[in-house]
């Protein structure tokens, strides 16, 4: 069996990747996020708040059981938020605090957690985190978001450098999947004009059907990953940048 954890799986990209994962045989989901929305009979649900780490960090060994049918297991830390758009010394502190929570916090507790549950095994292992081409450009109105997307991609690359020299053949890589058409872009969209100079961009982008949908972009991503990642691949990568696609 081909086990994978995937989080934010109630909605959007999330969910479009478990249901692309479930389109094959031989896998198993496990979806974490506050809410179930899929139903099948390889998709388990465990319900959880990553606002609150302490929760996390109490319901972390309900993840990551024994696997040792597995053949392969991946984890796609997907959950994220962009929090208020807002400049800084216009947000709460604990504005900061909660994005940073949902989008680095979290998602390296779970990698850690992944690498110390299954380390052992001789099965492929993959993470896979979620992060956006915010995290290399500055976009004012999203400064939490584009911070903690930035250290999600360099903890990334600490964490694969490291996985190279145990030689444990763990990939782990951050990807940036593209304006995708998800509730996060209507929240954007709806930004106030004077807390982000950007948005007539992102209205174009919509009205002008630009917008990738996440079933196809979760399909290029599952496909991806199912034919294994190249170790030669950069850990930090967007979803153009994926390798065709075989025959």
């Amino acid at each position: 069996m081909h086990y994978y954890i995937i989080t934010g799986a109630s909605r959007g990209l999330g969910k479009a990747l478990a249901e692309a994962v479930l389109a094959q045989p031989d896998t198993a989901v496990l979806g974490v996020s506050r809410h179930a929305t899929i139903e099948h009979p390889r998709y388990q649900h465990q319900p959880l708040d990553f606002s609150d780490t302490v929760a996390v960090q109490s319901n972390l060994f309900k993840l990551f059981p024994a696997r040792p049918d597995a053949q392969s297991i991946t984890l796609i830390n997907n959950a994220g938020v962009v929090g208020d758009i807002g400049y800084a010394g216009e947000q709460t502190n604990e504005q900061y605090e909660f994005v940073f929570d949902v989008n680095l916090v979290v998602p390296a507790m779970l990698m850690n957690t992944f690498l110390s549950a299954y380390g052992s095994l001789q099965c492929p292992r993959t993470v896979l985190n979620i992060s956006s081409g915010a995290a290399q450009r500055p976009v004012d109105g999203w400064g939490a978001y584009c911070a903690s997307k930035a250290a999600l991609d360099m903890l990334s690359q600490v964490a694969q450098k490291e996985q190279d020299l145990r030689s444990s053949h763990v990939r782990i890589r951050s990807l940036a999947p593209g304006v995708v058409d998800t509730a996060m872009q209507e929240q954007i969209r709806g930004a106030a004009k004077p807390s982000f100079s950007e948005i007539e961009r992102f209205q174009e982008l919509s009205a002008g059907g630009q917008l990738a949908s996440p079933d196809a972009v979760a399909t290029r991503i599952v496909q991806w990953l199912q034919q294994g990642v190249d170790a030669a691949q950069p850990v930090v990568l967007r979803v153009t940048e994926l390798p065709e696609l075989k025959a």
